[in-house]
């Protein structure tokens, strides 16, 4: 092999062949930029559980973005507490994010409920007629018959409208039917077991004074998820409202009491906790 000079080895047309490919293949290297990734609007904690949004005002704070999906969560509360209206707001916000709602209720009259609701700007009737929110007048009787028939009826309503929210209101009367401890939890159990079962993120009210809760016994409340208590107190000059989160599981929520007020647009948690003490003043 011939040697170069010096001089002519800074010739471009001296280097060597390999060397002018990798040349080139460099020039032409590009960097690509990598599109940024589109987050999905489904609310997620650091454990990756999907939360399932309430729509009650400043809640969600509370409780890391919402329910746990396809959970199965209490409200208990005093007649008069907002429990069906904490309810109806929960449907309300899957409608709007386009979930279809079933609100089952062993108490209330189909008109009347949907005239008071109108005063919350919710007009139910049109969206029954769009086929969004599906109401169920349903005594405690057959909801014992549809846990005996494996879903029955209503399960069929869900899985054909691909229903994803699911309220009951309330459960308290269908405990009632029931006279033992075991049979209660048996029949919680396997209610529990069927409204899981139908991929729903379920509520139930549950009417009860809130002082009385405990988690560690009663069927209901140990098989639910979890447990939020709304209070409707005796004040000075009126009645307050407050709201606390008993239990949630798997969620680190907080563990303060909350004012809270029902106003044109449903209910409303405050932002900052009460520092009070709560009295069982009824």
């Amino acid at each position: 092999m011939r040697s170069i000079s010096p001089e002519k080895a800074k010739d471009k047309l001296f280097i060597p062949y390999f060397a002018k490919i990798n040349m080139v293949t460099r020039k032409k290297r590009t960097k690509v930029k990598k599109k940024p990734l589109k987050r999905k609007s489904v609310s997620k904690t650091s454990k990756g559980q999907e939360r399932v949004s309430t729509g009650i005002g400043n809640f969600d704070k509370l409780v890391q973005g919402g329910f746990d999906k396809n959970s199965t969560n209490l409200i208990v509360g005093n007649s008069g507490a907002g429990k069906s209206i904490f309810a109806t707001q929960f449907l309300m916000e899957g409608i709007r994010k386009g979930e279809k709602g079933l609100y089952i209720t062993f108490e209330e009259e189909k008109e009347e409920f949907f005239e008071n609701m109108s005063a919350f700007g919710w007009n139910l009737e049109e969206l029954e007629k769009k086929g969004y929110f599906v109401f169920l007048e349903y005594s405690p009787e057959k909801v014992k018959v549809m846990l005996e028939e494996g879903g029955g009826i209503i399960e069929n309503i869900v899985l054909k409208k691909k229903i994803k929210r699911v309220v009951i209101d309330s459960i308290t009367s269908f405990e009632l039917l029931f006279d033992s401890d075991i049979e209660k939890r048996e029949a919680s159990i396997s209610l529990f077991n069927l409204l899981r079962k139908w991929d729903c993120t379920s509520l139930l009210t549950y009417e009860q004074n809130p002082f009385t809760v405990n988690t560690s016994s009663g069927s209901v409340s140990f098989e639910s998820d979890s447990i939020t208590l709304l209070y409707f107190l005796r004040g000075k000059k009126q009645r307050e409202r407050f709201i606390e989160v008993l239990k949630m599981r798997g969620t680190k929520h907080s563990r303060y009491v909350y004012p809270a007020n029902i106003s044109d647009k449903g209910l409303v948690v405050g932002t900052r906790p009460y520092f009070g003490k709560l009295s069982d003043g009824s």
